[in-house]
């Protein structure tokens, strides 16, 4: 497409530059999502009783759905392990050494370790908190 001057520009985006740099505004639902909504509007009561009452009489997809609803698959399962009482920063490294000879020993699968090892950087990170604010408190009444 020429511009002003005749000459053609280059309409292709560009390598690492977004067409829409600030994105779809937070919050903002597809026409398809409100189009359902405008459907179903009054009638979601109705839907869910038509639904449980199909599971009742012995409907499995119903059944189901009901049940997916009630009680939805977990993201992931518990982690057992024997952690000591994590206070301080010490504390967390101890606990990190138990975590990482967990996953050694095979009592653990590496993303169970990476879970409680991210678990135990935030307590590290909250503990530092604390910590720099109380010393900031003493320095400022010092002050």
């Amino acid at each position: 497409m020429p511009d002003k001057r005749g000459k053609k520009q280059d309409t292709r985006f560009k390598p690492g530059r977004s067409g829409n740099p600030n994105g779809r505004p937070e919050g903002s639902r597809s026409k398809t999502t409100l189009a359902m909504e405008a459907l179903l509007k009054g009638e979601a009561e109705k839907l869910t009783r038509k639904a449980i009452e199909k599971a009742l009489e012995g409907d499995m997809v119903a059944m189901r759905l009901c049940m997916d609803r009630l009680f939805p698959p977990r993201k992931g399962s518990p982690i057992s392990i024997n952690l000591p009482k994590v206070e301080t920063i010490a504390d967390v490294l101890a606990a990190q050494g138990v975590v990482i000879g967990a996953v050694a020993d095979g009592e653990l699968t590496p993303d169970e370790g990476q879970t409680m090892a991210t678990i135990l950087e935030a307590k590290r990170k909250a503990i530092e908190t604390e910590e720099l604010e109380r010393r900031i408190a003493t320095l400022e009444q010092k002050g």
